[in-house]
């Protein structure tokens, strides 16, 4: 059986998909990195909602793509970008996520860590006319929120932070407010104007190893509130090199996710951890890789991971903030949900050849369970487009 898929310059291409999915078995936690998989929500497609409602969002499906992530040994973190935080989750639907999800990774013993941040503290027409105290405060109640779940916190980049910020100074001020009152470590979260252009110019400086002084001084300045820091440059060399200069027992999370085989893999000098959210759609794979990897086989890891950068890349192209639409275009695919619709209208986000292309890269790696179902689901989205098989 063959399939037609259309090329971006308006042809058409034959291609065979496979018969046959790489098999992968759930497995235990990992004993060399510790690996967080942010997360898709998968939306409500009978809720009567616009794209900028607040979002329907259907809680089965979700606790249960997050059991399949936790059941091949990987962390779930939750209510962060990939799930569409500020992309159509508000914080209601955020603070919901987290509830619901700390108490299911409580019940099945999974590794979680979820998002804190200000959107709370939406823009208006003169844009965010928030003060400092403000800012800390929305900080604070999401902070809470996530403490008393269990979980882990990450602290987020904030949109209104990088608004009102005359800066460095006041990075630092309201960081260092927030990691002394934080009641565990927390991982901070340095997220890149590629995902978000609203966060350009965060720490205080458009000027990159400005901003990476800035970021490093509010760690050195609580190494021991800081379990680590996500970095989400798409910047491999920077990220290595804010790796060295780290304290000693602060973790490097990469949400690298176009160099993630090599900056997991590690050097004479060091390695990431990782927090990625293209180990949404790679879960299973990504987890047979990292446990090759705590064998000490270096080689092995990077052989079963190599092959899917160029999946990776090509959803997260420009505009890279759109990657969402792709990895939840995957899960349904898969299988991990019987719909392609996502909160605030995202599925729209995306062109059908940028779709075409996703599905041949990503049935090339074996990443379907379910072949036939993912050529059925393929083949329907092309007939909605009107493309003739």
């Amino acid at each position: 059986m063959t399939i037609r898929l259309p090329d971006s310059n308006g042809a058409s291409r034959t291609y065979e998909p496979r018969t046959e999915p790489l098999l992968v078995t759930p497995g235990t936690p990992f004993t060399s990195r510790t690996v967080y998989s942010a997360a898709h929500v998968v939306a409500d497609p009978y809720a009567d909602v616009s794209p900028d409602s607040p979002a329907a969002v259907d809680w089965d499906a979700t606790l249960a793509f997050r059991r399949h992530l936790w059941s091949h040994g990987l962390g779930v973190a939750e209510a962060m970008d990939t799930a569409q935080r500020g992309m159509g989750l508000d914080w209601a639907g955020a603070a919901e996520l987290i509830r619901r999800s700390a108490a299911e990774a409580k019940s099945v013993g999974g590794l979680i860590a979820c998002g804190v941040g200000t959107d709370q503290l939406s823009a208006t027409e003169i844009g965010y006319p928030y003060s400092l105290a403000e800012i800390r405060a929305a900080y604070e109640e999401q902070l809470a929120l996530v403490e008393e779940s269990g979980a882990r916190a990450i602290l987020m980049a904030s949109r209104a932070l990088a608004a009102v910020a005359k800066g460095p100074e006041d990075y630092l001020e309201v960081y260092g407010h927030l990691l002394r009152q934080a009641s565990e470590p927390v991982i901070l979260h340095w997220l890149g104007p590629m995902f978000d252009p609203a966060l350009e110019g965060y720490w205080g400086a458009t000027d990159l190893d400005a901003a990476t002084h800035t970021f490093l001084d509010v760690i050195a300045a609580h190494p021991d509130k800081v379990d680590g820091i996500k970095v989400s440059l798409l910047d491999a060399q920077r990220e290595i090199d804010i790796r060295r200069r780290l304290p000693q027992g602060v973790r490097c999370y990469t949400g690298d996710d176009f160099n993630y085989p090599e900056l997991i893999a590690g050097d004479e000098q060091g390695f990431s951890h990782a927090l990625l959210g293209i180990f949404d759609p790679l879960g299973p794979l990504a987890a047979q890789a990292v446990r090759v990897l705590d064998t000490g086989d270096v080689k092995g890891f990077r052989e079963l991971l190599d092959p899917t950068v160029g999946l990776s890349r090509h959803l997260f192209q420009t505009p890279t903030r759109f990657y969402k639409t792709g990895v939840v275009f995957l899960a349904w695919l898969a299988g991990h949900q019987p719909h392609f619709t996502m909160v605030g209208g995202l599925q729209s986000a995306r062109s059908l050849p940028h779709f075409a292309k996703a599905y041949e890269l990503a049935d090339g790696l074996g990443l379907f369970p379910d072949p036939k179902l993912a050529e059925e689901r393929m083949k329907n989205l092309l007939s909605v487009y009107g493309v003739d098989q």
